[in-house]
């Protein structure tokens, strides 16, 4: 097996080419995604798309394995998803997801990986990962685990208003909006629907939560904040960001 840099698609691997990969010691990374809505231009793997696309532009500096990621998320957040109303949003209870993961992570770990990255997108997802990792650790302790909950981390002042000359809105409401969307142009530019793009918001946006959800917590198309800001330029610009923060992360942990 020719071990160049590059990244795999575990799923389009045989068996064979996923043993010599983990007696390699190559890292896999494990994205975390979700099927839900993404308002009315975006398509509902949205938050799948982007991890993979991540994880493919790491793989041109590092030799890794791109576990086929996880479709379904935890449960979408009116105020940060735009809640469990919306058509096609598909989700997993917590519990359930915890152990999702965890089962993937030790399927990894019997297969001989023994550096596993988890890579989450879906904002909701963020509180599990650690827990799931934890409980693959009890079974496998010769497994070192990665765990990105935030894709972006600390971003510079300086780039946050080149990435938002109109003003940062909070990454709570990047949902369909300007990242994701500039990022699908680059990424999947066919699966954006550009003639449906519009700008929405919640008539109400406050710091805490409430259940079940007041209708004005939820906007109507789905969309958080404004994908009409979107480009193809902040989607190159963020991509490479987020590529070289995974790097960056396998390179100082794994």
């Amino acid at each position: 097996m020719n071990l160049v840099a590059t990244a795999r698609l575990m799923e389009e691997m045989t068996w064979p080419e996923v043993a010599d990969a983990a007696r390699a010691n190559l890292p896999v990374v494990l994205s975390l995604g979700s099927t839900e809505q993404h308002g009315p231009h975006l398509p509902l793997n949205t938050d799948v798309l982007i991890p993979l696309a991540i994880a493919r532009e790491a793989g041109k500096q590092l030799d890794l394995v791109i576990a086929p990621p996880v479709h379904f998320g935890a449960m979408s957040r009116p105020l940060s998803g735009g809640g469990e109303s919306f058509p096609g949003t598909l989700s997993l209870r917590a519990s359930t997801l915890i152990t999702t993961i965890h089962e993937v992570l030790s399927g990894l770990a019997r297969a001989g990986f023994r550096r596993i990255v988890v890579q989450n997108w879906h904002y909701e997802n963020a509180a599990y990962a650690w827990e799931a990792c934890d409980l693959t650790r009890a079974r496998h302790p010769d497994v070192r685990m990665l765990i990105l909950e935030d894709p972006f981390g600390p971003i510079a002042d300086d780039t946050l208003r080149e990435l938002f000359p109109k003003g940062f809105p909070g990454w709570d409401v990047e949902h369909a909006s300007i990242m994701e969307t500039s990022l699908m142009y680059v990424i999947r530019p066919d699966a954006v629907r550009r003639d449906r793009i519009a700008d929405d918001q919640s008539t109400r946006h406050p710091t805490w939560d409430v259940v079940p959800a007041p209708a004005d917590f939820i906007p109507k198309s789905g969309v958080l904040w404004h994908p009409t800001e979107a480009s193809e330029d902040i989607g190159r610009r963020v991509l490479a960001i987020l590529a070289n923060r995974l790097v960056e992360a396998i390179r100082t942990e794994l």
